[in-house]
């Protein structure tokens, strides 16, 4: 079936997106300049609580799980035309980002990566054959292709939207999860159950779509489903980064409530639907695909080329200009690279089997966050 945009969605996807650029400027400020006073109180909201970077990041997961399940058409070729869908509407972007990052580099500092490893980043695949990506908020993209992969095998072995695939998934992570971060001390044991985590958030959107819309799940699977998830959280935060990480500014507590908090927000934004929606951030909802890849070098150029000072007003309008560039600069991308990626992509689609009827549910063009 043809879908609508839900507006709250997009909303999720604009405080998402910004929860994420915003967490990166202040952790610019604190980090790269003095803030006297200031430094404990930016640290205990952008580092030891809570992390809004990561808050969106799972935002972001809890959005995928929502809307893409159900973006397999109804044509002849459903698994092919997802993945076409799929690559045209995060490869393009996602390439301009890397020549504009490679570009950036260059001009700022002189750097040039191996030949190697741009390579591999190419192919998005960098994480999956142990190549270093070129700049690290692209891992979140390996995360959605895992979601993309796992996605496409339950539908092909007609699972995906079974009643309840996706409780059983979330709860088996989470018993397997809090039980193995509690019991093994392993590095890379942690590092495998945050990406259980990770998926974890994505099957637990969907899990809340066939609540509110699909209508196949009560409320109580998504508290049962909730709870074992946020233990899991904590649990895991707790193992994977042992208290006080990079350079003693970011905590476990903070990486614990961003999962929690995300999934409280999406949860609360789901049961009022559309009441939730707000025209200004679902419009950079819309374009937060490219946000998320375009604002990592605008606050690298804006920080380079141009300080307004230290001190409350000076960041107020550090952060101003790099949230104003970075929207101006991924409607650009969004404009001239993405619509008419998703638009050409279409062309190879195969043909719907059934009548076109619009209903309320959600557009086939998920976040890639």
């Amino acid at each position: 079936m043809m879908h609508r945009r839900l507006a709250f969605i997009d909303t999720l996807r604009g405080i998402a997106v910004l929860s994420v650029l915003v967490q990166h400027v202040f952790e610019v400020i604190v980090e790269k300049h003095p803030t006297g006073a200031y430094y404990w109180p930016i640290h205990d909201v952008f580092g030891y609580y809570m992390n809004f970077g990561r808050f969106g990041v799972v935002l972001f997961f809890f959005v995928s799980g929502f809307v893409i399940p159900f973006s397999f058409p109804d044509s002849a070729t459903p698994v092919r035309d997802f993945a076409i869908s799929r690559f045209f509407r995060l490869y393009p972007a996602y390439w301009t980002s890397l020549i504009v990052g490679l570009v950036t580099m260059q001009l700022l500092d002189s750097k040039i990566y191996p030949l190697g490893q741009i390579a591999a980043n190419v192919t998005m695949l960098q994480t999956f054959v142990n190549v270093p990506n070129l700049w690290v908020f692209y891992w979140t993209l390996a995360i959605e292709l895992l979601f993309y992969f796992g996605c496409t095998i339950l539908f092909a072995m007609g699972l995906l939207n079974r009643r309840f695939t996706a409780v059983t998934i979330v709860v088996a992570a989470a018993l397997v999860g809090t039980t193995a971060a509690l019991l093994v001390e392993n590095r890379a044991v942690s590092s495998v159950m945050e990406v259980g985590l990770n998926l974890s958030a994505m099957f637990l959107g969907k899990i809340i779509r066939d609540t509110v819309i699909g209508g196949k799940l009560r409320w109580s699977h998504v508290a049962v489903c909730t709870l074992l998830y946020a233990i899991f959280a904590i649990a895991l935060a707790d193992r994977r980064f042992g208290g006080v990480y990079h350079e003693n500014f970011f905590h476990s507590y903070s990486i614990a409530a961003a999962y929690v908090c995300a999934a409280l927000v999406f949860i609360g934004f789901a049961v009022f639907g559309e009441r939730m929606s707000w025209r200004p951030m679902a419009f950079v909802g819309v374009i937060s695909y490219s946000v998320y890849l375009m604002s990592p070098f605008v606050i690298v150029f804006i920080h380079r080329l141009v300080w307004f000072g230290d001190g409350p007003l000076g960041w107020s309008i550090f952060l101003t200009l790099i949230l104003a560039l970075s929207i101006l600069v991924s409607w650009m991308t969004f404009t001239y690279i993405e619509k008419p990626s998703i638009a050409f992509g279409q062309r190879f689609r195969s043909a719907r089997r059934k009548k076109v009827v619009l209903e309320p549910a959600l557009s086939t063009q998920g976040a890639a966050e």
